[in-house]
């Protein structure tokens, strides 16, 4: 890896010595109907601004386009734009349902697959499925509106759009020559039967920076106004891009029949019917080629949004190909970077004969960046793995890399609206995010899906980095220290969940992940970088404040968390009041907080290596962990549990107005949860800590009663004790582990379900006075409408918690040993060491997305095209969940960010195998 070229630019990036990652993938597949757009008084988002008004109307804060790339300030933004003389509108923009159009929530309603990137994006590779008939844009949304919750989601695949291979494959490929010399090749091939007409229009523009009522801008940093003017000639028309903190960049396109030009600012005389600020508004190309409005575009070929326009009949079975670059002038330089920044010197020029004959040794750099993107994951992929699980790997990176986003707001500037725009209703003031106005936000962030979620969400992020570190470490720690910052985190210490809520509650992971992330760097290259994890070791002590504060309603060290993330895998709405009053005390929200614990000791132990002061945190933590643990099998005092004896499992508990309590039997990951809070401490360690070990051997015997349940010690011959800190016993994990590897309740051929399948012929239902609440098994996509309806914890697979099981159990596993063997599946008569369950229960995960001998991916379930079509097999999507019985995808289709993790459990895999 060390030796490779792509390395070799990560390392300079790093250095300051060459800008590599000034471009990238950072541009949204949607910025419509996101909460920083909307301005309404009732928090609408997906209705101010819909995909209706996208093409016509400027955005405030993010940009948007088709397979595009900007700048890592996203002043200078670059897309393609489609149509095939049959659609009623420019593809310029991924299509989908709202939340509330979309039967299951929202939903892209488009096929696009993310092949390839590199981490500085020197490289990269994506498939856009463009139909040769009008797009159906009106059938998805009615048929998906008469759809109720108990049906199938009505996909793209189900119109019959695709009937005949009537579609183009357009592949978009980009190449660096250089840090800011980007190399772009689009080839579209007719997979139809008969020639087919297209248009490509390779699109330029600026984020509107300037219509606003800022002088300079509204983060006070860009003087004036861009823009856009043309020149070259016949053979590569040529637009010249000048921005005032950018520099002046050129972008050529070879061939092209034309360039049209507009400004990036709102038609309001479409939308809302009011005069327009100057005659060429940002959907003058849709109106121009659509519509036939050749007024539209600006004659005088100047604006802040161009494009080239290639008109190109394709052949049945043909291609065709264009070819563009986007080189920033030699003599302009970009103005003076704020210092936070971790970049760089000006980057390097484009050498004088790529500015003579823009596209001469075109081919040459494209092939050589392919090449080296090659050498850096053979460099990577462990030796062991097959072609397909290879496949699978590099694809879930590229997802992963692709899903960079520049991500804006301001949540002052958003509540109070800008000088030159109404002001927002009061009722913003009252409204979503009023308690966070100092957060402020402009970061290159790793999205779960650049679609459905294109808003960072922390629980997801801190998932995304453990994948993220195998290939790009300081790019996985900046963004787990980013959260941290004073511009994010509040000041009470609370980390941002999301912009359609920041002060929801999700599960506390940020710990464990800066532990798994340092890790990895120092695995695979030799150097453990202790400043950052000491540095986010101090913020995190704030954010275990603010936990301990403000969720732990009874001071009893058991706690109710709120939403935690696992939307409906309750009866109630679990971020929301109950409707019986009361609240509930979380079995997972009080075993997250002892995962929250160990991750801290486990840090302060290592950062006591150096610096012994941090030995008195480890103990902090440590007592931490014993009081939460004991809480959750002994509540002092009240004669109840979390922990049922009866059952053998944990479950969460209703405290009603009357203080009466109700468990509520649920089998659920509620009740797996607690499997996740281990660690083992080692002899050696121990030794090396002589003060942590004194206070921990004086606890375990002045306080007993709290260590008794949560602390088991080992002695291995002629070797002093090594200590399993857990939530749960040898016979509490005998006990759990045999319901979640029962097949009829948790164990899938695919994973961990997340509800058990017992409550298919059993559900659960609660009876509070004239109230009945239930909840049964469902394996698919939610049939409640609890939390929106476009998530579901009621029975499918979830990969995050997949991933967490597999870690603990390798961790009981180095304490037990191969002694302690639990039958896997359940009643088959097979017996396993924790070790063997945690490799059996990643090769089903990772079997989700391998051909079976069939020749099939259990991912792509019974969709013919998908399982068997050449031009289609091949290809993989990375969902948000999986059904619990078959392993459909399921959810959220792009969601690399925390099913990206399958790319570790390959990695594991093949090392095994080496």
């Amino acid at each position: 890896m060390h030796e490779t070229a792509e390395y070799q630019r990560l390392n300079a990036y790093q250095e300051r010595e060459a800008n590599w990652k000034e471009w990238g993938p950072y541009l949204s597949e949607r910025a419509w109907g996101t909460v920083r757009e909307d301005y309404s008084a009732g928090g609408a988002a997906w209705d101010y601004l819909p995909h209706d008004h996208a093409r016509s109307r400027a955005y405030r804060w993010n940009e948007d386009g088709l397979a595009g790339i900007s700048d890592r300030r996203q002043y200078l933004c670059f897309a393609l734009a489609l149509w095939n003389g049959q659609d009623p509108i420019l593809k310029e923009r991924l299509f989908g349902l709202t939340g509330p159009e979309g039967n299951h929530g929202e939903d892209v309603k488009e096929i696009y697959y993310y092949l390839d990137s590199t981490p500085t994006h020197s490289y990269m590779k994506m498939l856009y499925k463009y139909p040769q008939r009008a797009f159906p844009y009106a059938d998805l949304v009615a048929e998906n509106r008469r759809r109720g919750l108990h049906d199938f989601e009505y996909e793209l695949m189900d119109t019959g759009i695709f009937a005949e291979d009537r579609y183009f494959d357009v592949f978009v490929e980009y190449a660096k020559a250089t840090e800011e010399d980007v190399l772009v090749r689009v080839t579209a091939h007719n997979r139809g039967p008969e020639p087919a007409p297209l248009w490509l229009l390779p699109t330029l523009w600026f984020r509107n920076t300037w219509s606003w009522g800022y002088e300079n801008g509204p983060m006070d940093d860009v003087p004036g106004k861009p823009s856009l003017h043309a020149a070259g000639d016949a053979a590569w028309p040529t637009v010249v891009a000048d921005h005032p903190v950018l520099g002046r960049y050129l972008f050529r396109a070879e061939g092209a029949e034309g360039l049209l030009f507009t400004e990036n600012e709102t038609n309001n005389r479409r939308l809302f019917g009011t005069p327009n600020a100057g005659p060429y508004v940002k959907d003058a190309f849709h109106r121009a080629l659509i519509e036939g409005e050749r007024d539209a575009v600006n004659p005088t070929q100047e604006g802040t949004r161009a494009a080239a326009v290639y008109q190109r009949e394709v052949p049945a079975g043909g291609e065709v190909t264009i070819r563009l670059r986007l080189t920033r002038q030699p003599d302009a330089h970009p103005a003076q970077r704020p210092a936070d920044e971790p970049l760089v010197r000006p980057a390097g020029q484009p050498s004088p004969e790529a500015l003579r004959a823009p596209f001469a040794g075109f081919e040459k750099s494209f092939a050589a960046r392919r090449g080296e993107a090659d050498a850096f994951y053979a460099a990577i992929q462990a030796p062991g793995l097959t072609d397909d699980e290879r496949r699978v790997q590099r694809q879930a990176f590229a997802g992963m890399l692709w899903s960079k986003q520049l991500y804006y707001i301001d949540v002052e500037q958003w509540l109070d609206g800008d000088p030159a725009s109404p002001p927002p209703p009061p009722a913003r003031q009252r409204g979503r995010n009023r308690d966070w106005r100092h957060l402020n936000n402009f970061d290159i962030l790793s999205m779960p899906d650049k679609w459905e979620y294109p808003w960072y969400a922390s629980w997801d992020l801190a998932f995304h980095c453990i994948p993220l570190a195998m290939v790009d470490p300081a790019f996985a720690k900046r963004q787990l220290i980013l959260l941290t910052r004073e511009w994010y985190m509040h000041p009470s210490g609370q980390l941002p969940a999301y912009e359609w809520a920041f002060g929801d509650a999700n599960p506390p992971v940020h710990a464990w992940a800066a532990w798994h992330v340092y890790q990895i760097e120092a695995a695979t290259t030799g150097q453990a970088d202790r400043p950052f994890l000491e540095g986010i070791y101090h913020k995190l002590l704030l954010n275990f404040t603010w936990w301990v504060n403000r969720e732990d309603e009874d001071g009893n060290n058991v706690f109710q968390g709120g939403f935690l993330g696992l939307d409906n895998i309750s009866l109630f709405d679990r971020g929301s009041a109950l409707p019986m009053g009361g609240h509930i005390d979380q079995s997972d929200g009080t075993a997250w907080m002892g995962f929250y614990s160990l991750g801290m000791l486990q840090i302060a132990l290592e950062l006591a290596r150096e610096e012994p002061v941090y030995q008195d945190l480890a103990t902090k933590f440590f007592e931490h962990f014993l009081a939460i643990g004991r809480a959750m099998v002994r509540v002092e005092g009240r004669g109840h549990a979390l922990w049922n004896e009866e059952d053998g499992f944990f479950y969460d508990e209703l405290h009603l107005p009357d203080d009466s309590i109700v468990p509520l039997k649920v089998r659920s990951l509620v009740g797996l949860i607690p499997l996740l809070a281990v660690t083992v401490l080692e002899p050696g360690l121990l030794t090396r800590m002589p003060d942590f070990e004194r206070r921990v051997r004086w606890f375990l015997h002045h306080r007993g009663h709290l260590a008794e349940q949560n602390v088991a010690g080992i002695d291995r011959p002629g070797e002093p004790a090594s200590l399993l800190v857990s939530i749960l016993t040898r016979e509490r994990l005998r006990s759990v582990l045999r319901v979640m590897l029962d097949e009829n309740e948790f164990l899938s051929p695919y994973g961990i379900r997340s509800l058990s399948r017992a409550h298919a012929a059993n559900p659960f239902t609660l009876r509070y006075r004239d109230e009945t609440f239930g909840i049964d098994y469902q394996p698919a996509e939610s049939r409640s409408g609890l939390f929106g309806g476009n998530s579901n914890w009621r029975g499918p697979i979830w990969m995050p918690i997949n991933f967490l099981i597999i870690e603990a159990l390798r961790a009981f596993d180095t304490f037990y040993g191969a002694d302690f063997q639990v039958e896997c599946p359940l009643g088959s008569g097979n017996w396993m060491s924790l070790a063997e369950v945690a490799h059996e229960l990643a090769r089903r995960l990772v079997s989700l997305f391998l051909r079976d001998d069939a020749g099939r991916r259990p991912v792509y379930g019974g969709q013919i095209t998908l399982q068997q079509d050449p031009l289609w097999r091949d290809y993989l999507l990375f969902y948000e969940y999986f059904h619990g019985d078959n392993g459909a995808g399921l959810g959220a289709s792009h969601q690399t960010g925390w099913t990206g993790l399958v790319a570790v459990l390959l990695q594991r895999l093949g090392e095994l195998r080496a």
